[in-house]
């Protein structure tokens, strides 16, 4: 058993604009990001399944072609190997949950 104290995990920013906090169990990583308003994140998949609920903020959502508007409590599943980008339309908070593990946040 872990236990991770958030303000002692060091903050990267992978996309310009989006800040985030890794936590890495052995099967899986949770990313908790900090988004600026506009920033942009770029058509892209990974092998990983990803499930993305927003904390705070809107967010425009687009997976495989589907653009949705998300805001507070709103979760989306990505399956694996499906594109899918994004923009802060605010000041986001969003937490991700990948399986498996993101060695590339490690």
């Amino acid at each position: 058993m872990k236990f991770f104290e958030l303000n002692n995990i060091k903050v990267q920013e992978p996309v310009h604009g989006y800040k985030g906090k890794f936590v890495h169990s052995e099967n899986q990583t949770i990313a908790i990001w900090e988004i600026d308003e506009g920033a942009v994140l770029p058509e892209h998949s990974h092998p990983h399944e990803q499930i993305s609920t927003v904390v705070e903020g809107k967010f425009k959502l687009t997976i495989n072609g589907e653009t949705r508007n998300v805001d507070k409590n709103s979760v989306a599943v990505i399956p694996s190997n499906i594109p899918h980008s994004g923009k802060a339309i605010t000041k986001c908070k969003i937490i991700d949950v990948f399986y498996p593990v993101r060695e590339e946040y490690k």
